[in-house]
């Protein structure tokens, strides 16, 4: 997935070294055959070390945050009690983001590392981490973060805003709801938020591929403003969905 929708910002591929994957099929093919199967988990270890204090600081940090805001009826007063949801929601994901964000980059650039052995860029995670900060500091390694703090709040203000918002108004008894259609809204709210924030998790995962590139030929985009707009004057709206399915 992030082969796929970090290619067009990957230097081996727009070098021509490394030929351009043309879906997904392709991609799971080409990978297995061409740099073993395993590396198909490539960066995983980053994103389950990162996904648990990720979900902890979440929930945490939403209940300290919903303390903030005025209790709402859902019933009468829906559109104050559903900005108050997606407040504390988002802040709440901006607020882990800061925390795990190191991380998050690092996912990202292992597993958009084609090649294999010394052909690779990076060794590990650590590798990964130490070399980007060694070539342009430490600052790097949270390249991408505001465009990722907008897509966070987005993604969670939806989520947490929506599901609360909603569960309020269907269910008139949560704990004694249909698990079937519990299970619904959950998987419909978690679909819409995903589709959402999307554009800006292909925004960001793009600037995370800028980190350590020196010169003006090496990096493509200036800034959050400017990868924005050249991926839509040169892939149109749909670059910004690549591989959402």
């Amino acid at each position: 997935k992030m082969l796929l929708q970090t290619q067009d910002s990957n230097p081996d591929i727009q070098s021509g070294k490394v030929a351009r994957y043309t879906g997904i099929v392709n991609c799971f093919s080409r990978v297995a055959s061409e740099q073993g199967f395993w590396t198909l988990w490539r960066g995983n270890m980053a994103n389950v070390i990162r996904y648990f204090p990720t979900q902890a600081f979440n929930f945490a940090f939403k209940d300290n945050f919903k303390r903030m805001f005025p209790k709402y009826d859902p019933k009468t007063e829906f559109w104050s009690f559903f900005a108050a949801n997606v407040a504390s929601g988002g802040m709440a994901g901006a607020a882990s983001l800061c925390i795990v964000y190191p991380l998050d980059f690092a996912r990202t650039r292992l597993a958009a590392d084609v090649g294999k052995g010394a052909d690779r860029e990076f060794t590990g995670l650590w590798n990964c981490l130490s070399k980007t900060a060694s070539r342009t500091g430490y600052g790097s390694l949270y390249q991408g973060f505001g465009v990722s703090v907008q897509g966070i709040i987005v993604y969670r203000g939806a989520y947490f805003g929506l599901y609360d918002s909603v569960k309020s108004v269907i269910f008139a008894d949560e704990k004694n709801a249909n698990i079937v259609l519990k299970f619904l809204v959950a998987q419909c709210v978690t679909a819409a938020s995903g589709v959402i924030s999307y554009p800006f998790d292909t925004v960001r995962r793009r600037m995370m591929m800028m980190a350590g590139r020196k010169g003006g030929d090496a990096v493509q985009y200036t800034g959050t403003i400017d990868c924005w707009r050249k991926v839509y004057q040169q892939e149109g709206v749909g670059g910004f969905f690549k591989t959402i399915l």
